[in-house]
């Protein structure tokens, strides 16, 4: 179908990806635009705070993306969601990048800067997220996996266990002995990080 035939998005569309990823399989630009603004930055953040890495992050997102549209041709609607297929993708992109880490490095995050911040909480906040990736850094990396799709990305249980190839009871574990982690990795730095004022 020409372009300029092609008829524009429906509301439904809009917001289902599975539509749209056959749509960009049929040529239209517009759907592959939408999805790629949709569906870029959330695989970006989660392979940010899986590998502490902004370039490594970078990639692990782009090349997620180029699978997905190299597999759109064949998709079959209805087997798994879009962004759960997605996922697994940059879980396991990631965890070979992780296996091919000689030692675990402690990278900075790049952080946007806000203008309209205060440059106290800028600081604040910078110091926060630091700590907070370098605790997940120091988590094995199924367990920062896990907890970064449940806690950060707000995944569910099920989904989780389907991008980790693992049960649902394996996911809460993980993800608890992750937190528990977390917490005793933070804890004795909650005066420094300014949680004494504000909680």
């Amino acid at each position: 179908m020409d372009m300029s035939t092609r008829p524009p998005l429906s509301p439904a569309e809009e917001d289902d990806e599975a539509a749209l990823l056959a749509r960009y399989a049929q040529g239209d630009a517009v759907a592959a635009r939408r999805l790629t603004t949709a569906l870029t930055p959330r695989l970006f953040g989660h392979a940010l705070r899986v590998l502490g890495d902004h370039a490594e992050a970078e990639d692990v997102a782009q090349e997620a993306m180029l699978r997905l549209w190299r597999i759109a041709p064949a998709w079959r609607r209805g087997e798994a969601k879009v962004t759960t297929w997605l996922y697994r993708v940059v879980a396991n992109l990631c965890t070979d990048r992780l296996r091919m880490r000689r030692s675990t490095r402690l990278d900075d995050i790049d952080e946007p800067a806000d203008p309209a911040a205060h440059v106290e909480q800028g600081l604040q906040d910078a110091a926060r997220a630091d700590a907070l990736q370098r605790a997940l850094d120091a988590l094995p990396h199924r367990q920062r996996q896990a907890v970064v799709l449940r806690h950060i990305d707000g995944l569910a249980n099920p989904e989780i266990a389907v991008i980790l190839d693992t049960g649902v009871e394996a996911v809460e574990s993980l993800t608890a002995r992750g937190k528990r982690a977390l917490t005793q990795a933070l804890i004795g730095q909650r005066d420094a990080l300014g949680y004494d004022h504000d909680g």
